[in-house]
């Protein structure tokens, strides 16, 4: 038993085997490079989809009790593949949000469990998945991009960072902690994908312990001025078409519907080469809290670029007459403006959960339209 114990102190660190911080965390590569390289992480992108159930945490709606970080196990996937995936097999799987070098993508409500990890983790954490990236550049991004991310929702719910790794009890947890500890799967995630990514790019292994250490840098930096309120806005996947209006010069074009999303702004009229009277082809509307009503459009019916404008930018909304069913592409339930079009070659073991009927999204900056 002596050595067992000892082999595990060698390989831990005394302080990381019982709950502090590792000689190995100090001495991070890959966290070295984000700090030495000032990384700003992405911010959230509010996109909740309206097909996910909506069931309350163990100890209530909008009572998490930590954070779990998943890895999607997929080389080939993208950020959009995953979620496209999710949202077809969610009766399977789902989490809240999905993380790679350049997103954060929340897509279920976190108020609401989501179902990634089993009984009885379930009805205990948020969760978020991050997509395989293949670059230096891009592991030392969405590492950044997750642990902002993870002190972001331990600070929306009032949550003190404490690594769950060794005694079970804490808030941030491995996929393969939960296994561990509380049973429900036999999943490792993302154990081994940081482990190789860590070797390969930066030649030492990435640990959890690791990111822990980066978890609790951002949570220390973080104010209360990121978690501002944002409007809320409910999206539904249409099939219209419209023309454009004589008034669109008196607007703006958005990559996010305005007020509704940290991410959002202006962008130039030139994009979908802006012409009174020219057709243009709507698939998503969002209501806001506010009333107003605004339109995702696409240039031309097959074109993977997507803009917001403000309901009065159109006229003469129509749905858009077909011969054969169609159905909403999966990435439409994306308030991303250029989100590229989801393949359907997928990915992960995680699809979704959430929202009863109507889906919002909550944003940030006060909108006047």
């Amino acid at each position: 038993m002596s050595k067992v114990l000892l082999a595990a102190v060698a390989a831990l660190g005394f302080a990381g085997l019982f709950g502090g911080a590792t000689s190995a965390n100090a001495s991070s590569k890959v966290n070295n490079y984000i700090n030495s390289h000032n990384y700003k992480p992405a911010k959230v992108t509010k996109a909740i989809w309206s097909g996910f159930p909506k069931y309350k945490y163990r100890h209530g709606v909008g009572k998490p009790e930590g954070v779990v970080v998943h890895e999607t196990a997929n080389p080939s996937s993208t950020i959009y593949n995953e979620i496209a995936y999710m949202k077809r097999n969610y009766n399977n799987a789902f989490v809240h949000s999905f993380v790679d070098a350049s997103h954060i993508i929340n897509i279920a409500n976190t108020n609401y469990l989501s179902w990634g990890v089993g009984y009885p983790g379930n009805a205990r954490f948020v969760q978020f998945e991050q997509i395989e990236v293949h670059s230096k550049s891009a592991f030392a991004h969405e590492i950044a991009n997750a642990a902002w991310y993870t002190a972001y929702l331990l600070k929306e719910y009032k949550l003190k960072p404490n690594d769950a790794a060794y005694d079970g009890k804490g808030t941030v947890w491995s996929h393969g902690s939960v296994a561990k500890h509380l049973g429900g799967s036999t999943h490792t995630d993302p154990v081994g994908y940081y482990a190789s990514a860590g070797k390969k790019y930066f030649g030492q292994k990435y640990t959890m312990a690791a990111f822990y250490q980066m978890v609790k840098k951002y949570y220390k930096t973080m104010t209360t001025s990121t978690h501002t309120k944002l409007i809320t806005a409910t999206y539904k996947s249409v099939n219209q078409q419209a023309k454009l209006s004589s008034k669109y010069t008196k607007y703006y074009l958005y990559n996010h519907v305005k007020g509704s999303n940290k991410n959002a702004k202006r962008q130039k009229w030139s994009k979908i080469t802006p012409k009174v009277g020219k057709t243009y082809y709507i698939d998503m509307t969002a209501k806001k809290t506010t009333g107003s009503t605004w339109y995702r459009i696409k240039p031309s019916k097959n074109s993977s670029k997507r803009y917001w404008v403000y309901s009065k930018v159109l006229t003469g909304v129509q749905n858009v007459k077909t011969t054969t069913a169609t159905t909403a592409s999966a990435t439409s339930s994306f308030d991303s403006s250029s989100a590229t079009s989801s393949s359907d070659s997928s990915s992960a073991a995680t699809s979704s959960s959430d929202v009863n009927a109507a889906s919002t999204s909550t944003s940030s900056v006060s909108a006047s339209n």
